[in-house]
């Protein structure tokens, strides 16, 4: 982790400052983020973020996204657990111990290997293939949970489940939070080839263009 994050650098990244490795525990100091994990902040505060407050949420996300892909970096844990939010709400990525450079957008993951099959599309649960597209994957179910003010994706689903619902065709529900632009946006990203999804420059534009009409 310390490698990836030492080089990159953007507004919606958390920044790490250093670590300390002379002797265990580790220690690793980052940006210090006042309202800490998204999905908790999203729960406790349930009922109270207005709709542009939680579209603002993805936009944020979206923009360290871009970079990311722009960079040729894929994350493979988007999620909003591993999302932190600062003093005035501002939301940046966090959680780098996945993340992998790559050179042709593709990192195929050793078999046996653990991954969050709720947050994953099906190249990754059926043969560990990674990229950018199955990051876009992951968006739409971050954008789900933005939406659901911090519901579990599949929650009354087994991780068995999920991998054949997903398989025959099935989709997560229209968050009632959530207008139809913004569950098109979210239902793009789960196309069942990767070539099919957006990529995040394309989703950003397109979160964006919502948001300015808001």
């Amino acid at each position: 982790m310390f490698f990836f994050t030492r080089k990159l650098s953007h507004s919606k990244l958390v920044q790490l400052y250093g670590v300390c490795i002379q002797r265990k525990p580790l220690y690793i100091v980052t940006e210090f983020m006042e309202n800490g994990c998204l999905l908790n902040y999203l729960r406790e505060n349930k009922g109270k973020l207005r709709k542009e407050m939680l579209l603002s949420v993805c936009q944020d996300i979206c923009e360290g996204m871009e970079y990311l892909e722009r960079n040729g970096y894929i994350h493979r844990d988007l999620a909003a657990r591993n999302c932190l939010v600062s003093s005035t709400c501002i939301v940046k990525i966090s959680d780098f111990g996945m993340t992998r450079y790559v050179l042709d957008d593709e990192y195929v993951s050793s078999f046996g290997a653990k991954f969050p099959i709720k947050w994953s599309p099906p190249e990754v649960f059926l043969f560990n293939k990674y990229s950018s597209k199955s990051d876009v994957w992951s968006f739409g179910v971050l954008m789900w949970e933005v939406f659901t003010e911090g519901k579990m994706p599949f929650e009354n689903k087994s991780n068995l489940q999920v991998v054949e619902a997903i398989s025959e065709g099935f989709r997560l529900y229209r968050p009632h939070l959530a207008p139809m632009s913004i569950y098109e946006v979210m239902y793009s990203c789960w196309h069942e080839k990767p070539e099919g999804r957006p990529t995040f420059a394309e989703l950003l534009r397109a979160v964006t263009e919502i948001a300015e009409t808001w």
